[in-house]
């Protein structure tokens, strides 16, 4: 379907990606599908496959529209970041997939292997194990980092940082920039952001 809707960018995911890091397996089946569709079905090799449908046409307009509903609502709370505030887009986002358990569940939805042709034994999977020492080493190359670091100078540019965020208009890239440069990390860097304006916590509004 993103194909033949002409789409610039295609990612395929993994079949395990909810339980895990995708194992090598379900890796290479994602792969192999991009692969089938590239070069075993011809739609690559014109621009626009279903122009002129009506049924794909008919379904461009009905999107359009909903966008458009959809864009009007944000614009009428005041635009993207007062609608965020007050819980638009993620009570949005949770009336969507509610609505769609709810057809899942029902069966007005069919998703192929769960509410219909299933089978009465799942397959065995192992998901993939990551060995703690790569969590183990992480820890050390981080705690090297700190040690061998000016963090006079780190802490002078986090500092920085700290008063750009304070700021109204300012550009926060140089000093993220200077910052990191100084070798201070992605961590410190968020948490910095977070002692000026604290972390964002969603609204229940669904």
């Amino acid at each position: 379907a993103a194909v033949l809707g002409g789409t610039q960018s295609l990612h395929t995911n993994s079949f395990d990606e909810a339980i895990a890091l995708p194992t090598q397996k379900a890796a290479r089946l994602a792969l192999r599908t991009q692969q089938v569709i590239a070069f075993e079905t011809d739609v690559c090799k014109t621009v626009d496959p279903f122009a002129g449908s009506y049924v794909v046409e008919s379904l461009t307009n009905e999107i359009e529209e909903a966008v458009w509903e959809l864009l009007k609502k944000v614009d009428d709370l005041g635009g993207a970041v007062p609608a965020i505030e007050q819980g638009f887009q993620k009570s949005e986002i949770e009336r969507s997939a509610y609505a769609t358990q709810l057809e899942t569940d029902s069966g007005e939805r069919t998703v192929v292997g769960l509410n219909k042709f299933t089978i009465d034994q799942e397959e065995h999977y192992d998901p993939l194990r990551v060995d703690p020492q790569i969590e183990a080493d992480q820890c050390q190359r981080l705690a090297d980092l700190r040690a061998a670091r000016d963090n006079a100078a780190v802490e002078a540019k986090l500092d920085a940082l700290r008063t750009a965020a304070e700021g109204t208009g300012t550009n926060l890239l140089l000093p993220m920039k200077e910052a990191l440069e100084a070798n201070a990390t992605g961590g410190e860097v968020s948490n910095a952001l977070r002692d000026v304006w604290g972390q964002y916590v969603p609204r229940d509004a669904f």
